[in-house]
């Protein structure tokens, strides 16, 4: 799915997610340097709210948050679709913000969305080329962060911050200084080359990724065909929702989610694979926002988190899921917050299902 045949293009798709992963701390940390450093100099956004040149919205991000309150960008399953030395990828993001309503009154935000890249590599570095933002659903909450008193010494963490004054730029640097020393310190020791076993897990982890990361499309853009190619045909799905068979499983869960859900958005994150030959086992986290109307009329959003606990197998060369079984650690159900006005009336590109979501557009 991914292009990512050897350890080259394995290689790449890591560069590639390191970039992405680097613009979310240029705009946590408001500085501009490293935004900047995200994109080619020729590189075009589109964030609704501003579409141009990508420097001009490295300025202007970095110019609107420093001195306001700490922003978290949590940027999750980073579906990569290599075409030599370009790529094209879709990024679910998961941002937490403060900001006051128009009457002035703080609020919490979850802004939940995707990020639509283009990607060039250009002199032997990738960077970006262009890039699209889709909103598909938030959450708000009155009131600000207020951090924690200090109490024993023993039991303080350092707090996010902007610019130098984050504690993150610190031990990051302490960090790399210490591996630089052991690095000095094994000059002249050779490591052995790897084996054909281990370079395959490395390229089998990857392609088992792209399935996971191609289940969280298929079910929040109710792709029916989607789903049915990442399970096997005998395989079996375990989710509350609807248990047994897993191409019965992606008819069954699209019909609900169009019937039951207004959106869903799945972020997934710290997964662990397990590579054995043809078959593999992995534990990933999940944590799922959804909205839905009631019986009332009256809308409720959900949030979910758990994890997927899944059997793969490798036949005829292709990975697909055997087994799958999702279990639920927490769960809550409030009235909804969501939002379409104030700040985020300008952000109008919104998911959708099906082929109108702008996704399909930029796959295909």
């Amino acid at each position: 799915m991914s292009g990512a045949g050897d350890l080259s293009g394995v290689a790449d798709l890591q560069a590639i997610r390191q970039r992405i992963a680097q613009h979310s701390r240029g705009v946590d940390r408001a500085d501009e340097a490293l935004l900047a450093d995200c994109y080619h100099e020729d590189a075009t956004v589109d964030y609704r709210f501003f579409a141009g040149p990508a420097k001009e919205l490295a300025a202007m991000l970095t110019a609107a948050n420093k001195g306001q309150p700490v922003m978290l960008h949590r940027t999750s399953q980073m579906w990569v679709l290599l075409d030599g030395e370009r790529a094209k990828s879709e990024s679910y993001i998961i941002a937490y913000a403060q900001s006051p309503d128009p009457d002035g009154a703080m609020m919490q935000r979850l802004v939940c969305g995707r990020y639509l890249d283009r990607h060039e590599k250009r002199a032997g570095v990738w960077r970006l080329s262009h890039r699209q933002y889709v909103m598909d659903v938030n959450a708000n909450w009155p009131g600000a962060y207020a951090p924690p008193a200090l109490g024993s010494l023993a039991n303080h963490v350092p707090a996010g911050a902007q610019g130098a004054a984050d504690p993150g730029i610190a031990l990051l640097a302490s960090a790399a200084a210490k591996n630089r020393l052991i690095q000095e310190g094994d000059q002249g020791m050779s490591n052995p080359p790897p084996d054909e076993a281990a370079i395959d897990a490395v390229i089998s982890r990857q392609k088992i990724a792209d399935l996971t990361m191609a289940y969280c499309r298929g079910v929040d853009r109710a792709d029916e065909d989607l789903l049915k190619t990442i399970f096997h045909d005998d395989s079996i799905v375990i989710s509350g929702a609807f248990n047994g068979g897993g191409q019965q499983f992606a008819t069954e869960i699209c019909r609900i989610v169009k019937a039951v859900f207004n959106q869903t958005f799945h972020s997934i994150a710290n997964q662990w694979i397990e590579v054995t030959g043809n078959a593999a086992v992995g534990e990933t986290y999940v944590i799922a926002v959804s909205t839905m109307t009631n019986e009332d009329g009256s809308q409720s959003e959900m949030l979910t988190g758990g994890r997927y606990l899944d059997r793969f197998e490798r036949r005829a060369g292709i990975w697909k899921i055997s087994e799958r079984s999702f279990v639920c650690d927490w769960n809550r159900v409030d009235a909804t917050t969501h939002s379409n006005d104030g700040m985020y009336a300008p952000l109008d590109l919104l998911g959708r299902r099906g082929p109108e979501d702008p996704v399909y557009a930029l796959w295909n």
